[in-house]
């Protein structure tokens, strides 16, 4: 039988991506073993909503970090192969974890990306609702960026303690429920509740398939199990796909 079989007759693909497809492009992500928070455990607080609004220096410790990450980055493999896929006629959505905009640099519609978690691209103020490119308040370092109306800076991103945007998330819910075969790729599957996203394609009917490196707490769902690199099985799966 095809080691592939589970993606023959599929119409319907929504992708699903964590830290981890990002990792071949120089990005790091958090809790693998060279994670931005493995190797400094403390950064973690820097990304917690609660600390940022009560301590200004962790508010310009979070831009610092933030500014080094905003790297000449670019797409790799597996974000191209998803772009190629859609590009091909697939119906294809992508479901995103990530704020690095890579999907959409690669050439996914951005219509067709739900950032869950918002994007590095720009900035909000917290006070009037202004938002500003992100390289607008990093070049207002190495003081600590604020708005013109005086209020708090923030990157558009979900911190800890935040909701996520129930719009958004509703959105993800009816692109998960709509599809055929699920694909989370690059996640741990540890945060909630867009790790939930997996079990609710599956109450649809989707096949679900995980391409991780390391055990997530969605494997017993899983139709198939992918262990292998990202940067090869993502190419390799949209090839399938695309037959």
């Amino acid at each position: 039988m095809d080691e592939l079989w589970w993606a023959e007759g599929v119409r319907r693909v929504t992708v699903f991506t964590g830290a981890g497809i990002s990792t071949d492009s120089g990005v790091p992500d958090y809790r693998g073993p060279q994670g931005i928070w493995t190797r400094d455990p403390a950064l973690a607080d820097l990304f917690t909503y609660d600390n940022f609004l009560a301590d200004a220096e962790v508010r310009l410790r979070f831009w610092q970090v933030f500014a080094g990450r905003r790297g000449n980055v670019e797409p790799n493999a597996a974000h191209r192969a998803l772009a190629e896929l859609e590009a091909g006629g697939r119906a294809l959505r992508v479901i995103t974890q990530n704020v690095d905009g890579l999907h959409q640099k690669a050439g996914s519609s951005p219509r067709k990306v739900v950032e869950l978690h918002g994007s590095l691209a720009t900035a909000t103020c917290l006070d009037c609702g202004e938002r500003i490119p992100s390289d607008e308040a990093i070049a207002r370092l190495p003081d600590e960026p604020v708005c013109a109306c005086g209020g708090l800076l923030k990157p558009s991103v979900v911190m800890f303690g935040e909701y996520l945007d129930s719009d958004v998330l509703s959105q993800a819910r009816r692109i998960a429920a709509a599809s055929e075969l699920f694909l989370a790729v690059g996640s741990s599957l540890q945060v909630e509740p867009a790790a939930g996203l997996c079990a609710l394609a599956v109450e649809y009917g989707a096949r679900l398939v995980i391409v991780n490196r390391d055990p997530t707490p969605y494997d017993a769902l899983a139709t198939e199990l992918v262990r292998e690199p990202i940067g090869t099985a993502v190419p390799r799966i949209c090839a399938a796909l695309s037959a």
